[in-house]
C-alpha cells in the first residue's frame, strides 16, 4: 500500500509540471498583444477611427484620433482594416513569433470613386428659370404609386380581368360538386324565379352597376 502511493505520488510531481508548461508555452506563444498605428499610403498622415476586425470572428476594434490601436488576435489570424474612402486592406498575424507583443503600421491606399455625370443647366433670365422650375414634372414617391396602384377604379378593373387562377378554379370545381352531390336526386334551385334574386338584380341596374361591368370588359 505504501509503494502504491509513493507511485503516485512521483508520477504526479514527474507529468503535473511538464503538462502545465507545456500549456503555458502554447498560450504564450498563440495569443499576441498587436498595436500598432493607421497611416494614408500617400501622406502618411494618420488616419483615425479605422475599423480593424478579425476575419471569421466579431472580435474587432478602431484606432482613435491619433491612427492608434491595440487588439489582442492569435497568430495565423487575418485583420482586415477598413475606411471610408479608402481601400481595405488586411495583414496576417505570422505564426512564427516569438514574443506576444508584436507592432504595426498599417497603411491605407485611397480608393477612387466613380459619380455619376451631372448636367448643369443655366438659364438666360430668371423668369425662364422659374418658369421651367415651377413646371418641372417631380417623380411621384413610393406612397403616391402605391396609392395610385390602389385606386378603386383601377382595382375593380383588374378584378374583373383577372382570372381566377390554380386555386380559384379549384374551388369553384369543389363547389359545383358538392352542390351535385347535395342536389343529387331533386332539381336543382332556378335563380329565375327566386325573388330576392331579382331584387338584387334590379338594384344593380339601378345603380348603374351593370353597365360599368359592360364598359370594363
Amino acid at each position: 500500500m505504501q509503494k502504491l502511493i509513493l507511485f503516485s505520488l512521483l508520477f504526479i510531481a514527474i507529468i503535473l509540471p511538464k503538462t502545465y508548461a507545456q500549456s503555458s508555452d502554447t498560450s504564450s506563444i498563440n495569443i499576441v498583444q498587436l498595436t500598432g498605428i493607421t497611416v494614408d499610403g500617400d501622406s502618411l498622415a494618420a488616419l483615425p477611427f479605422t475599423n480593424i476586425v478579425t476575419r471569421g470572428s466579431y472580435r474587432g476594434t478602431f484606432s482613435d484620433f491619433s491612427g492608434f490601436f491595440s487588439i489582442v488576435a492569435a497568430t495565423g489570424d487575418t485583420l482586415v482594416f477598413s475606411s471610408l474612402g479608402y481601400q481595405s486592406a488586411e495583414f496576417i498575424i505570422p505564426d512564427s513569433l516569438e514574443s506576444k507583443h508584436y507592432s504595426l503600421i498599417q497603411m491605407l491606399d485611397r480608393d477612387t470613386i466613380l459619380l455619376e455625370t451631372t448636367e448643369i443647366r443655366v438659364w438666360p433670365t430668371y423668369e425662364q428659370f422659374k418658369y421651367a422650375f415651377l413646371n418641372t414634372e417631380v417623380p411621384d414617391d413610393d406612397l403616391a404609386r402605391a396609392k395610385d396602384n390602389l385606386d378603386a377604379e383601377t382595382m375593380e378593373e383588374m378584378r374583373v380581368e383577372l382570372g381566377l387562377g390554380a386555386s380559384g378554379n379549384q374551388s369553384l370545381m369543389l363547389n359545383n360538386y358538392k352542390s351535385r352531390l347535395y342536389y343529387s336526386g331533386q332539381l336543382p334551385p332556378n335563380n329565375l324565379l327566386n325573388p330576392i334574386a331579382w331584387m338584387k338584380f334590379i338594384q344593380a341596374w339601378k345603380e348603374g352597376k351593370l353597365n360599368q361591368k359592360q364598359d370594363a370588359r
